[in-house]
C-alpha cells in the first residue's frame, strides 16, 4: 500500500510552540471540518499521590468541573451543552490530562472554560461528595470485577513499590481519607504551566489559536509548582514465575492475566515488539494465542495479547476469560505458545500480513480530528519527533523476523512470568 506521507502530521504542516510560561502548544489546520477537538496534559498524575490518599490525584482532576470561581457546576455544563461542546479531565500516573470538543467559532468559550476550570477550581464541598460517592460507587464495582481485580493484582506484582503498581483510582480505603483541603493542596502544589501541552486541531487559522491559547492560558503563572518527579527505575524482574489467585466467590468466569515487563515508549525496541505482538495475540482471530487457546481449544471465551508503554516502561501480557475449570488447560497452552515465540522466528506470512495491517491502518488514525490530535499528544507526550509518523511506514518496513526474535528474547522470559488469575477457584493455585 502506498501512503502519501505529506497528507500525514508532521513538520510541515504542525504548528509547534511554547508560551513563555512554559506551555507547549500544538495546531493542526483541518479545513474540511467545522469543529474543533482539543487536548492535553499536565502535571499533576498519581505519581504524586501520598501512599495513604491514593486517587488523590484523579479526584482533584474530576473535581475541576464541578465548578469554578466563575460558574457553578450547572453554570459549567449549560455553557456547554448550549454550545454543543465538551470539556472533561481526568488523571493518569504522569499527569492530568484534559479533551474537549466544540464548533471552530467556539474554540474560546472552550479555551476560556478550560483555563478557569485549570487555574481557579472552587471545590465546592457539596459537589464534591456527589463526586466521592459516585467514585465509592465504581470502586466497589471494580472490586467485583474480575478481569480489574487480576490487572490490579497483576501490576502490584510486576512493579512493587514503582509507582506503575499502585491504580491511579485509588481503592475503597483511601477514598475517605481525601478532603476538600488535600485537593486545594494538590492543585496549589502540582497544577501549573510547567509541563503543560494543549493540542489544538479542526478548522482553525493557526495564529488565531495560538493567539486564544495566549489569552486563555498564557498568564497563568505558579511559582510553587513542583515539577515532574524524576524517572524511577522498575524494580528486576523476579527470577522465578510468581503465580498469584485473587478469589471473588460466586463468578462463572475467571480472567487470566499472564505478563512480564515491556518497553519504554520511546525505546526502539517498541515498534518490533508492536508487530510482534499483533501476531502473537492481536492480528485477524487474536494471533497464536487466539488462534491455540480459544479456536482450536476452545477454552476461552477471549485470548489476546497487549503492549502497554509508558515513560518509565510498560508490560507486554496475555489476558483471557476463562471458565475456572479450564483454567490450568488455558495457562498450559498460552504457555507453549510463549515459549515457540522466544524460539522461532515468524513465518513471513504472518510478519507480512501484520506489516501490511500496522501500515495500512495508519491514514485511519487521521481521520477525524479527535485521531490527530490523539497522535500530536502522543509524539509530544513520548518526544517521539514531529516527523514520527510520517517516517513510520518506512520504519514498519524495516523490522524483519530475527529482529522481532531477538526483541522478544531480550523481554520475554517464559521461565520468569507474573500469572494472576481472579475468580471463583475451582481446583487452581490459592
Amino acid at each position: 500500500m502506498t501512503i502519501n506521507i505529506h497528507s500525514l502530521p508532521g513538520p510541515e504542516n504542525i504548528i509547534r510552540r511554547q508560551l513563555d510560561n512554559g506551555i507547549t502548544v500544538l495546531i493542526r489546520t483541518n479545513p474540511d471540518s467545522p469543529s474543533i477537538y482539543l487536548n492535553g496534559f499536565y502535571n499533576g498524575g498519581s505519581i504524586f499521590d501520598p501512599a495513604g490518599q491514593l486517587g488523590l490525584a484523579d479526584f482533584t482532576a474530576l473535581a475541576l468541573m464541578r465548578g469554578s470561581q466563575q460558574h457553578n457546576f450547572q453554570e459549567l455544563y449549560d455553557l456547554l451543552e448550549t454550545a454543543g461542546a465538551s470539556l472533561s479531565f481526568d488523571a493518569a500516573v504522569h499527569n492530568a490530562r484534559f479533551a474537549g470538543r466544540a464548533l471552530a467559532e467556539d474554540l474560546p468559550l472552550l479555551l476560556n472554560l478550560l483555563a478557569e476550570c485549570l487555574i481557579q477550581p472552587a471545590f465546592p464541598p457539596e459537589q464534591l461528595e456527589i463526586l466521592r460517592a459516585q467514585l465509592f460507587t465504581g470502586l466497589t464495582m471494580r472490586n467485583q470485577d474480575t478481569g480489574s481485580m487480576a490487572a490490579l493484582r497483576f501490576e502490584e506484582l510486576l512493579y512493587g513499590s514503582h509507582p506503575y503498581s499502585r491504580p491511579v483510582e485509588g481503592h475503597l480505603e483511601t477514598l475517605p481519607h481525601i478532603q476538600r483541603d488535600d485537593l486545594i493542596d494538590f492543585h496549589q502544589k502540582y497544577y501549573g504551566p510547567r509541563g503543560m501541552t494543549i493540542v489544538i486541531v479542526g478548522s482553525i487559522d493557526p495564529e488565531a489559536a495560538f493567539a486564544l491559547v495566549q489569552q486563555a492560558l498564557g498568564s497563568w503563572h505558579n511559582p510553587a509548582q513542583i515539577d515532574m518527579l524524576e524517572a524511577a527505575t522498575l524494580p528486576a524482574f523476579p527470577a522465578q514465575t510468581i503465580r498469584q489467585h485473587v478469589e471473588l466467590p460466586g463468578k462463572s468466569q475467571c480472567d487470566l492475566i499472564i505478563g512480564w515487563f515491556g518497553p519504554m515508549r520511546n525505546s526502539p525496541d517498541y515498534l518490533p515488539l508492536s508487530v510482534g505482538n499483533n501476531i502473537l495475540g492481536q492480528f485477524g482471530m487474536m494471533g497464536r494465542i487466539g488462534s491455540s487457546v480459544r479456536e482450536k481449544a476452545g477454552l476461552a471465551y477471549y485470548a489476546s495479547t497487549s503492549l502497554g508503554a509508558s515513560l518509565m516502561g510498560g508490560s507486554w501480557l496475555v489476558a483471557a476469560g476463562v471458565n475456572p475449570t479450564n483454567l490450568e488447560r488455558a495457562i498450559d497452552l498460552i504457555l507453549v505458545e510463549l515459549e515457540r515465540f522466544t524460539k522461532e522466528t515468524v513465518s513471513d506470512e504472518e510478519l507480512n500480513d501484520s506489516k501490511a495491517n500496522f501500515t495500512g491502518r495508519l491514514p485511519m488514525a487521521f481521520e477525524s480530528n479527535a485521531g490527530v490530535a490523539s497522535g500530536l499528544w502522543n509524539i509530544e507526550r513520548y518526544q517521539l519527533g514531529l516527523d514520527y509518523y510520517q517516517l513510520y511506514p518506512q520504519r514498519i518496513a524495516a523490522i524483519n523476523a530475527e529482529q522481532i526474535l531477538e526483541t522478544t528474547r531480550r523481554y520475554l522470559d517464559p521461565q520468569r512470568l507474573v500469572i494472576v488469575d481472579a475468580g471463583t477457584n475451582a481446583g487452581g493455585m490459592a
